[in-house]
């Protein structure tokens, strides 16, 4: 059973798109809620049912800007719970249609989960894990059977997942790019804290020394001319370039939806800017990878 796409009028003309998310406790709600949220959903964990129906109703006054939106409701709702098939059906009537995505797992995937975690069951918080598991069966039983897209995790890893929902549930179209930053920075300001990736360009001619060129920043041609004067920065390019052709597309295969590489030079104004410059104009052919370019130290002196 697919999912579908079609959001609903509201008496302001506007579509409103909702997905519901529940399921088993280890199923992977945390994951799942993370895909709408790089999609660019709006998204809101563990809300109480009674809550999602004032939610909607905000959706839709007017002026209101959200037209997505995700929200993961499970039996750490308590007793609200029991009221989720009432208010899906208070929303389809008020003008939002919601979508409900339900994830499961088998038994055995769910004990392990919550083994790894060592996390207690939400309905079995002093008791077995399987007593817990079989007890939230039985009650999410029929929120499954009203559900528009039963997923079932067992063999899917996080980042599987992810690339699931956004493959099968939310279509490729709004599949999220891997938002790339390419960070320059100066070892003397000391190195960025959130890099995935270093590279030290201190071994290319450094403009520093030259009067006419230390004003200048990577951006201004003449610096660029002379660090990549000779052949030491063709080289450079003819390894490292390649090296990221290999690494991004594994990144976005991997379900990673952000990524930063950090260009480091003395001061973080001419070497390390022209090598950034050179990466994001490359990386540019990549229709999967959607970079930005922050020169951390060009005005620092």
């Amino acid at each position: 059973m697919g999912a579908r796409q079609s959001g609903a009028e509201s008496l302001f003309g506007r579509q409103v798109e909702l997905f519901v998310i529940s399921g088993y406790s280890g199923a992977g709600k945390s994951e799942a809620i993370a895909a709408f949220e790089d999609s660019g959903f709006f998204c809101v964990d563990n809300l109480p049912p009674r809550l999602i129906a004032a939610l909607g109703e905000l959706f839709l006054l007017e002026g209101s800007s959200v037209r997505r939106a995700a929200v993961v409701t499970d039996v750490r709702g308590g007793d609200y719970f029991a009221d989720l098939l009432a208010v899906l059906d208070e929303l389809a009537e008020g003008g939002i249609d919601p979508k409900v995505l339900f994830l499961e797992a088998s038994e055995d995937t769910l004990v392990n989960r919550f083994k790894e975690t060592r996390r207690r069951h939400p309905l079995a918080p002093d008791g077995r894990i399987i007593d817990g598991i079989r007890a939230e069966r039985e009650v999410l039983g029929p929120l499954r059977e009203r559900a528009d897209l039963v997923m079932d995790t067992s063999d899917l890893t996080g980042a599987m997942l992810r690339r699931k929902i956004a493959t099968d549930v939310l279509g490729p179209a709004t599949t999220a790019k891997l938002a790339l930053t390419i960070l320059t920075f100066g070892f003397k300001n000391g190195p960025p804290r959130d890099a995935d990736l270093v590279f030290d360009v201190r071994f290319l001619p450094n403009p520093h020394y030259r009067e006419d060129l230390r004003p200048l920043t990577g951006l201004d041609s003449a610096v660029v001319d002379h660090v990549e004067a000779g052949t030491l920065a063709g080289e450079y390019y003819q390894r490292l370039l390649p090296l990221l052709d290999f690494l991004l597309p594994a990144y976005v295969a991997e379900g990673k939806q952000h990524l930063t590489i950090a260009i480091g030079c003395t001061g973080g104004r001419h070497r390390s800017v022209t090598v950034a410059e050179r990466i994001a104009r490359h990386v540019q052919a990549h229709d999967e990878i959607s970079p930005r370019v922050v020169h951390r130290d060009v005005r620092i002196d």
